[in-house]
């Protein structure tokens, strides 16, 4: 026994001196190529940087990582590594590395196991949990149903909204906006999605009016959809050992959620054997359903279920998230408020949903001042991830001057925080952290020099978001009626610190979005 002890402990040291020896030599190689030098690192005080992990679970649920990830890359520098539970990896907010990453080095990152392996559970094989391949056919799959011709049709928002806003008080009674805008989102992407709606804000409508029902299946999805979320996030902070964060708890929220989904799979498929017929009430004609198309190119009721999870990932926490940060920032600056009413009264007048276009909601000028500047400093997708898939480089954050090529190791996970670098001074400006729509005066979007990289809302390169056409449209959309239902909105929260609620997307944490809402 003890001779087979004694074996495994050098063939472990053994290993480990080999694997050093290994990185050095590939290191060097680099070196002579390239002149890559490391950037700063940080690395915790205790074993296994379990210090570090206890900081950043300690401000996770205390709603404050991303200010805490800002203050670590203002003390460290834009590009710095960062060493715990056993691995190294590569902290930055440059965008000039981000570019990198997603586009010129495309083929060179991917998403990494430790994402794979920690959204699986939830979202299996869709275009945020597979690389490769695999990524390409879903990608593939998705791309036509989110064509101009999709994006543009605005009948069912204004069905779901006008409900959403019956649901509002006008007598200046404080309600949380963003639940609202969450059940909203909920809704409109099932309708679009399904061709039929959970009708979450309608059970809130009719429990409002005393019209008391049974709870619809939609929000119990909705809870487990935001339950598996956060436990998707703490798996994921495990890095390689995601797989021992797998409560129970999880399992079920995962379970719901996928029963809810292949109900409608099943009827799409159901319906595929007889050949669809989906038309619209109102007007006779086909209506556009997402899952029937999708149906169209394939029957597999996994990969249907897999891209309708991602896509509804996607389509109600980005939108409900957009909104619910313009009118927590609105109602705390109350001379944006005013401007944006004024060029909503010009353009659209004062009640009719009728007169809202896709066309007309992108020619408001001031509108899509606000939704950018609340991007800014609010991405609701505020960290994401790439791992290398080779040794590889990034073009900038090594040596001491912090100008030099970095070194990256096959295995090496790149953190990126658009939230750090949206609020970048020598990008934004001194007033970086202040909310003032007017800097978009003059800029595009995207197209603006250094600000190319430096405003990266909906990500970039080959995976930028399918849908962030339709998210702007769904939120003007919802932004112009509130406007003309409600002739002003203050803020009823008096607490000036806030709070933001991070998991795979980001919103307003706290006590939400409290408001009051008047008609006069």
């Amino acid at each position: 026994m003890l001779h087979w002890l004694v074996l495994a402990s050098v063939s472990l040291v053994g290993y480990y001196i080999y694997t050093k020896v290994d990185l050095y030599q590939r290191e060097n190689k680099f070196k002579a190529k390239k002149s890559t030098q490391w950037p700063p690192l940080k690395a915790g005080r205790l074993p296994f940087g379990l210090d570090i992990y206890s900081v950043i679970m300690w401000n996770f649920e205390n709603q404050s990582l991303p200010e805490w990830a800002r203050s670590e890359s203002l003390k460290w520098g834009n590009t710095y590594a960062v060493r715990f539970l056993g691995t190294t990896s590569i902290t930055t907010s440059d965008p000039v590395n981000i570019k990198a990453i997603l586009t010129s080095q495309f083929h060179e990152f991917g998403i990494g196991p430790p994402r794979i392996g920690s959204f699986r559970p939830l979202l299996g094989q869709g275009i945020f949990s597979i690389d490769g391949p695999g990524w390409e056919h879903s990608r593939a799959l998705l791309r036509p149903q989110f064509t101009r011709e999709q994006i543009t049709q605005l009948e069912n928002m204004e069905e779901h909204i006008n409900i959403m806003m019956d649901c509002i008080p006008s007598d200046g009674t404080v309600v949380d906006l963003q639940v609202l805008f969450f059940e909203l989102t909920i809704d409109t992407a099932t309708h679009f999605l399904f061709g039929e709606s959970c009708e979450t804000l309608r059970h809130r409508r009719n429990v409002l009016r005393g019209e008391v029902n049974e709870i619809p299946v939609g929000n119990r999805f909705a809870r487990a959809f935001d339950l598996s979320q956060r436990h998707i996030i703490n798996r994921y902070r495990l890095r390689k050992f995601y797989y021992m964060h797998n409560p129970q708890e999880f399992k079920e929220s995962n379970a719901i959620c996928h029963e809810f989904v292949d109900k409608y799979v099943h009827q799409a498929l159901q319906q595929y054997g007889r050949g669809f017929q989906a038309s619209d009430e109102k007007s006779g004609k086909e209506r556009y359903v997402f899952l029937k198309e999708i149906a169209k190119e394939t029957q597999d009721p996994i990969v249907l279920r897999d891209a309708l999870m991602n896509v509804l990932l996607a389509g109600r926490d980005t939108t409900a998230s957009l909104l619910s940060f313009i009118f927590y920032l609105l109602v705390r600056h109350p001379e944006a408020e005013q401007k944006l009413r004024a060029a909503i009264q010009e353009d659209f007048g004062e009640n009719d949903g009728e007169l809202l276009t896709f066309e007309g909601l992108k020619k408001c000028e001031y509108l899509r001042y606000v939704i950018n500047e609340t991007l800014r400093l609010y991405p609701v997708v505020p960290f994401n991830v790439r791992a290398a898939l080779q040794d590889t480089t990034l073009p900038t954050g090594g040596g001491p001057n912090g100008t030099s090529p970095i070194f990256v190791p096959k295995g090496t996970s790149i953190e990126y925080s658009v939230y750090s670098m949206h609020r970048r001074e020598d990008i934004w400006g001194p007033d970086s952290n202040c909310f003032r729509p007017e800097r978009w005066v003059g800029r595009v979007a995207g197209k603006d020099g250094h600000s190319t990289f430096g405003f990266l809302p909906f990500n970039g390169g080959p995976r930028i978001c399918l849908g962030q056409q339709f998210a702007i449209t769904e939120a003007s959309y919802a932004i112009v009626r509130l406007f003309q239902r409600f002739t002003r909105f203050e803020s009823a929260e008096p607490n000036p610190f806030m709070k933001l609620n991070a998991t795979l997307t980001m919103c307003v944490g706290g006590k939400g979005v409290l408001v009051k809402c008047y008609k006069d």
